[in-house]
């Protein structure tokens, strides 16, 4: 019937606000590697020869724009932060500017 058909779709959906959590268990993030090793152990299944990386080159950063000298890298951001303001400049006296 439709009234059962939307009563079972609306179990499914999830208020505004909510994040739907899609693995967990075994396949959790935060202990995948152990548990699938735990797993293989006891299924007594053989290792796959994991393959050698080959160690990456040093990146030399592009030069500087103004003096044409070495850029030094500071700091690197991750993706998902947000750059902080530059730092503000304080007088002798120990206060703010």
């Amino acid at each position: 019937a439709t009234d059962e058909f939307i009563r079972r779709f609306m179990l499914h959906v999830l208020p505004r606000g909510f994040h739907r959590i899609r693995h967990y268990g075994l396949l959790a993030s935060s202990n995948r590697k152990a548990s699938l090793a735990r797993a293989r152990e006891l299924l007594n299944v053989i290792p796959t020869p994991e393959a050698e990386v080959p160690e990456p080159e040093p990146v030399t950063p592009p030069p500087c724009p103004c003096c044409g000298g070495q850029m030094v890298v500071i700091q690197i951001l991750p993706r998902w932060c947000q750059p902080r303001g530059p730092p503000r400049a304080t007088d002798p006296a120990g206060g703010s500017a």
